[in-house]
């Protein structure tokens, strides 16, 4: 047979590659191009109510959005890539840009604004009063664009929906007393000053107050601390721990359970006769400590509103207490008080309200949106509690790695791990990361500061390798790992708490020592020393490697194989007893070995 024409039927594999690489230089999207496209939405499901909370919102989506909303197209091509190193601070800022960054957030703090309801009157429409209050929104978010453009700012992705806007202005219409709970590891950032300005202004009788919630993981020093602090600034503030509270509900109902079985009864009868025999002995310690120790005056519950505010960590019933007493001023229902519940996601605030009223009224999530309306519960016949949605009001940040590890930001969505584990290392030192989790994390190399902070990547790589998370090509899984690191440092169980602008941060949280013996990387298994760095190869590996591997043969340019000629010691060629045979004849050709078995041993661990 001939050879194929040439002109004929296009062969199917070639075509196949053909389709595949040789007419798309670059890989297609969604919408079978490499551009940004707007598509305009002016139909019905533009026209519905959207109640899908909208927080992260990057740059380039902002810019999409705005476009759909003047009604404007445009194009704009895809894929810019940046490469960066994970041993580099990425993504954090040095002390100098940390000290410019808190002076610009000083200069510009007024213009940190919430939006406001638009005047209104009886004699004003509907379409009148959504058309202003539309406009005023729109104003609100340019000049916080503007701020953040012109002066570089980096705030909070705060709620750019409208209509959870406007559940926080009926909340503070109807509310006697707006309670901003704030989380007790980092007041200040869930603090909305300019809430408090507006509820002064809906009515200047209205009153504001703080509640710290998580005061559980403060010391009653730090408690005490943040009470002078808000004291100075004018503000009622009550400390509170709801998840405290819910354990010992929980503890309750399994004591009563257990009450109704009879030999559990009689136990508790037996235990009962022990601790009336401990009574006495504890009544004659106490009579002498009382004389060695100074006696600790209990601190009172400030009732009155002209009391100072107490560091005290109020119980359940004792809190409730507060909210009644709080507040003297004309009332928006006479019958009773209404407490206006007001806060981020994640700071605890529907597990507040259901530690309160002892049974789950209020579901509870760390993610924006889950509460679409305001609530309104009877914790008492006297007061009332109105829930208002969870809402990330603007405040200013460092980093985006801030917003994370505040919780601020899911970290289930988070897209980079290496900038909030970097910043998590700077703030937990790295002898409590070895004491919490049983690990020895790489040491700095040679040449480098001992003292430094780990890298993110020395840290997840102990971690990983410790607890199992392998990635398929037998590496310990980083990305998993700083999962579970990081939300140990939302929940507390990694405890950093940020102290009051007055107090150094030195001061005010200090951390243990390290309990855990010392564990040199040299005494860890072989397998966990290479993969507890990703260069597996150290300085100390090369030169040992360079100057044992001794040559065999002699080096000629293009060609290394000669049987007949090998290397004496003292360096000399020695040559075989025919130089003039043909050295290729009757030898083995070397076989191709493959590389993953040729360089099999760098991915030894």
């Amino acid at each position: 047979m001939g050879k194929k024409n040439k002109g004929g039927a296009p062969n199917l594999g070639r075509q196949l590659i053909k389709d595949r690489f040789g007419h798309t230089p670059r890989r297609k999207v969604d919408n079978d191009t490499m551009l940004h496209t707007t598509e305009l939405q002016d139909g019905y499901d533009w026209g519905r109510l959207n109640l899908s909370s909208v927080t992260e919102e990057s740059s380039f989506q902002a810019f999409l959005r705005t476009a759909e909303l003047a009604g404007t197209e445009f194009q704009a091509e895809k894929l810019n890539i940046t490469f960066v190193n994970p041993k580099q601070r990425v993504g954090l800022l040095s002390k100098t840009q940390e000290q410019r960054m808190h002076q610009k957030h000083d200069e510009h703090r007024d213009q940190l604004k919430i939006p406001r309801r638009p005047k209104w009157s009886k004699d004003t429409s509907a379409e009148e009063l959504e058309r202003a209050e539309n406009e005023a929104f729109l104003n609100w978010r340019r000049d916080l664009a503007l701020l953040q453009e012109d002066e570089e700012i980096l705030m909070t992705p705060y709620e750019k929906n409208l209509e959870f806007w406007r559940q926080l202005w009926r909340v503070v219409e109807r509310s006697d007393v707006v309670v901003q709970i704030v989380d007790a590891r980092n007041p200040l950032l869930f603090r909305s000053v300019d809430l408090e300005r507006y509820v002064k202004e809906v009515e200047p009788s209205k009153m504001n107050m703080i509640l710290v919630n998580k005061s559980d993981l403060l010391t009653a020093e730090q408690r005490r601390h943040w009470a002078e602090y808000f004291d100075s600034e004018g503000i009622r503030t009550a400390f509170y721990s709801a998840t405290l509270v819910e354990e010992e509900l929980k503890q309750e109902a399994e004591a009563a359970r257990q009450e109704s079985f009879p030999e559990v009864r009689q136990l508790r009868e037996a235990a009962e006769e022990i601790h009336q025999s401990l009574d006495k002995v504890e009544g004659t310690l106490s009579a002498i400590e009382q004389k060695l120790m100074v006696n600790k005056e209990e601190l009172p519950l400030p009732l009155q509103p002209g009391d100072k505010n107490s560091s005290r960590l109020l119980s359940r019933l004792e809190l409730i207490e507060f909210l009644r007493h709080i507040y003297s001023g004309p009332r928006h229902t006479e019958q009773h008080v209404t407490i206006g519940m007001v806060g981020y996601p994640n700071v605890g605030k529907s597990s507040t309200i259901n530690s309160l009223m002892t049974v789950k009224k209020v579901s509870v999530s760390a993610t924006p949106g889950k509460t679409k309306r305001f609530q309104t519960l009877f914790l008492d016949k006297d007061i009332l509690l109105c829930d208002c949605p969870g809402l990330v009001m603007p405040s200013f940040v460092l980093t985006k790695a801030d917003m994370l590890l505040n919780g601020i930001l899911p970290i289930d969505q988070m897209r980079d791990h290496v900038p909030a584990v970097n910043l998590l290392c700077e703030r937990i030192p790295r002898h409590i990361l070895e004491d919490k989790y049983g690990i020895v994390i790489a040491k700095p190399l040679e040449g480098e500061d001992m003292e430094r902070p780990p890298h993110s990547e020395e840290l997840l790589l102990a971690y990983g390798y410790n607890r199992g998370f392998m990635t398929s090509n037998g590496q310990p899984d980083q990305a998993r790992s700083a999962r579970y690191v990081l939300k140990d440092y939302v929940n507390g169980r990694l405890l950093y708490a940020m102290g009051p602008p007055s107090l150094p941060q030195s001061e005010y949280h200090t951390f243990p020592e390290r309990q855990r013996k010392v564990i040199e990387e040299s005494q860890l298994p072989s397998q966990q020393q290479r993969a507890m760095r990703i260069d597996k190869s150290t300085s100390k590996e090369l030169d040992k490697q360079f100057f044992d591997d001794k040559p065999t043969h002699a080096h000629v340019k293009g060609r290394t194989n000669f049987p007949n000629v090998r290397l004496a010691n003292d360096g000399s060629l020695v040559t075989g007893a025919d130089p003039a045979a043909k050295p290729w004849r009757h030898v083995k050709k070397e076989r191709r070995e493959k590389l993953r078995k040729k360089f099999s041993h760098l991915d030894e661990h």
